[in-house]
């Protein structure tokens, strides 16, 4: 029990150690560039001890839950042999956690918002539920074909640059078709989709893999998931824009 508190409060002063330069900087600029005094000091105390313990937390439930768990199930599936069922399963983790992602599911909703504003849709909820929607889900479409890939990658053995590189020409390529306003929304959906859920399961499920095909190195082969999980959004995206 002891050598579990102390390393929790580990964790804690490392949560806290992680987060200084961003506070340092805010309060910085903050205090002797705008010449502002903090407002509500109280207030952003509190703020940033949940901050910090949300962080603590976030972590341990990485290491207890979400890494162990993509690691036993990409071993379990390489051990059954079936690689229909692991492409299935990989496409379907990749969807599922990027449908679920908080991020995704704001920025989706702010570009429907801003979309009705500029006449691209209609100003009704149903108008810009619709497309919140479309987005978002061809968003975790691109992201489940991402992890399908990238899991047939590791299989196979294909060095990354092979697809890397022809992706982004085709990235390069599809943004002088797209229309304008979806360009931006394209590129956003890249990053948007590599966060707190997504990110975690993919890596586990690259890194068990990787272990678990004899032959593949998990430093070599095991990471590159994130990488398509960033680059097929904005093909989808924009072609979902072009679409439309």
């Amino acid at each position: 029990m002891f050598q579990v508190k102390n390393k929790f409060i580990k964790q804690l002063l490392g949560s806290f150690m992680d987060l200084l330069p961003i506070f340092v900087v805010i309060f910085v600029f903050q205090l002797f560039i705008l010449h502002k005094p903090i407002p509500n000091l109280g207030d952003i105390a509190v703020g940033t001890a949940f901050v910090v313990l949300g962080l603590t937390l976030f972590i341990q439930g990485l290491e207890k839950s979400l890494f162990p768990i993509g690691e036993s199930m990409a071993y379990a599936f390489s051990k059954k042999g079936s690689l229909s069922w692991l492409l299935l399963f990989a496409f379907s983790l990749g969807f599922g956690t990027t449908a679920a992602e908080p991020a995704l599911i704001a920025v989706a909703a702010e570009a429907a918002r801003i979309a009705a504003d500029g006449g691209m849709i209609e100003q009704t909820e149903i108008a810009k539920n619709d497309y919140a929607f479309g987005l978002r889900f061809t968003v975790a479409f691109s992201v489940g074909f991402a992890i399908l890939l990238g899991v047939l990658r590791i299989i196979r053995g294909w060095p990354l640059h092979y697809l890397i590189i022809p992706g982004y020409i085709g990235v390069v390529i599809m943004t002088f078709f797209a229309p304008d306003a979806i360009i931006g929304i394209a590129y956003d959906s890249g990053g948007v989709t590599t966060s707190t859920i997504t990110v975690p399961l993919v890596t586990a499920l690259g890194v068990g893999l990787a272990s678990a095909i004899r032959g593949r190195n998990p430093m070599t082969d095991g990471f590159g998931l994130i990488a398509f999980a960033s680059l097929t959004p904005m093909i989808f995206v924009m072609a979902y824009g072009m679409i439309l």
